[in-house]
């Protein structure tokens, strides 16, 4: 059987028979934290980032990414939780983490926790689960769409 075919094997639900991943944002901020490692940034997403915060490009790339082995990324800062994105807002809404930049987020900002590392078995799925309260909850995603996320960046 194929990498592919086991990954969508583990995507259906034996018991409930549901096809599919249930996912639903707590705004817990896990995946935004923890430790030090990147978030990737396109030129593209960096010029919108950019002009959402009425910077001009390279102002941006210089306050708030930088340069590592796997590209550009956004900047973290250290806090109690760990390596805080730049960008996660952890006092605006008591007792919960938000993003600064929501709506102009990177892609892998938007596809989590839809990456292949993480839906490539059930075991990896669930193992993420336990850092993330949303996993297993919430609406149901069908499989074209899980596919669909799961290939927008190589995580």
């Amino acid at each position: 059987m194929s990498d592919e075919g086991r990954q969508e094997g583990d995507w259906f639900d034996p018991v409930s028979g549901e096809r599919g991943l249930r996912f639903s944002c707590t705004m817990c901020g896990n995946c935004c934290t923890g430790p030090e490692g990147f978030v990737l940034v396109s030129a593209e997403e960096s010029l919108r980032l950019a002009a959402r915060l009425g910077l001009e490009h390279a102002e941006f790339l210089g306050r708030y990414t930088h340069v590592t082995r796997e590209g550009r990324s956004l900047r973290e800062s250290r806090t109690t939780h760990g390596f805080d994105c730049i960008f996660l807002d952890r006092t605006s809404v008591p007792g919960r983490a938000v993003c600064g930049v929501y709506q102009d987020r990177p892609a892998q900002c938007r596809t989590w926790p839809f990456w292949s590392t993480i839906v490539r078995s059930r075991r990896d799925w669930e193992h993420a689960g336990r850092r993330c309260p949303g996993i297993g909850r919430g609406e149901l995603i069908p499989p074209e769409r899980v596919r669909i996320l799961r290939d927008t960046v190589p995580m």
